[in-house]
This record gives C-alpha cells, structure tokens and sequence, in this order.
C-alpha cells in the first residue's frame, strides 16, 4: 500500500463528491454512509481537505461540505499530500537519513524509478479522471451482472 487509510478515504470520499452537481453540499456522515466509511474518522479527513483549500464547509441547515475547486484541477497528488505528506516519495526507500544519487542505499537505484513513476501517476490522474474511471467501472459491472 502507498498510503494511509485515511489517504485512501480522502481519495474515495472527494471522488464521490466529484460526481454531484456542483455546489451540492454534502454531510460527511452521508458520504461516509455511501463509501462505507468510518464517519468520524472521515470527518477529520474532510476538516484536513478544508484546510488544504480541497473542501469549503459551512456549518447549519443547508450546510455540509463540498467541493472547493473544479475536480478537473484537483489531483490525486493532492490529495496525498494533504493527507500522507510526501516523505514516501522523497526519502530513502530504507529510512536512511543520507540517501541520494551521489550517495544511494543499496535499494536507491530499483526504488527511485518506481517513486518516480508512482508520483507521475498521482500528478496527473484528478478527480475528473476518477470519476470517469468509476463510472466507467460500474457500467461494466451492472453489463456483466445482466
């Protein structure tokens, strides 16, 4: 796994999100109901995004969480970063305090490609994008159920 549990409900929760309508704000109970969540736990994950400038939250009737910028310019990256950090892409695959080209652990050269890769993937896949991927996934499902 290359991120927390609450890295991997940010990332299902805010997808959801996406594929509303914009501006609908949403409880967090709610979509923690949808994605099977803990909601308590999501809630702190959502005030988390809301200080990453991911989510904007209003408190009273009508109120909830929802989106703060268009999905499209939201990435996974983002997300990852709000809720994990990103010491995992950036240090020494073995935790050593002094790893780098000139002086590389012996996992250096297998593990920096892969990092590499891993971060490429995470900045350029957005919210859009998992919200097309999900749907797209369902269809399949709901065709091969029939």
């Amino acid at each position: 796994m290359i991120h927390s549990s609450a890295c991997e409900y940010a990332i299902r929760a805010l997808t959801y999100m996406a594929s509303v309508p914009v501006g609908t704000r949403l409880l967090a109970r709610d979509v923690a109901a949808h994605e099977r969540v803990p909601g308590p736990f999501l809630g702190k994950v959502f005030q988390t995004l809301v200080r990453a400038d991911m989510l904007t939250s209003s408190k009273g009737p009508g109120g909830g969480f929802s989106l703060a910028r268009d999905p499209a310019t939201i990435t996974l990256f983002d997300i990852y970063r709000a809720i994990d950090g990103t010491t995992y892409l950036e240090g020494c695959a073995v935790g050593l305090a002094r790893c780098s080209d000139e002086m590389p652990c012996p996992l250096h050269e297998r593990w920096k490609p892969v990092r590499e890769r891993i971060r490429s993937y995470l900045q350029s896949t957005t919210l859009a994008d998992m919200v097309e991927a999900t749907k797209k996934k369902r269809e399949s499902i709901a065709r091969d159920s029939a």
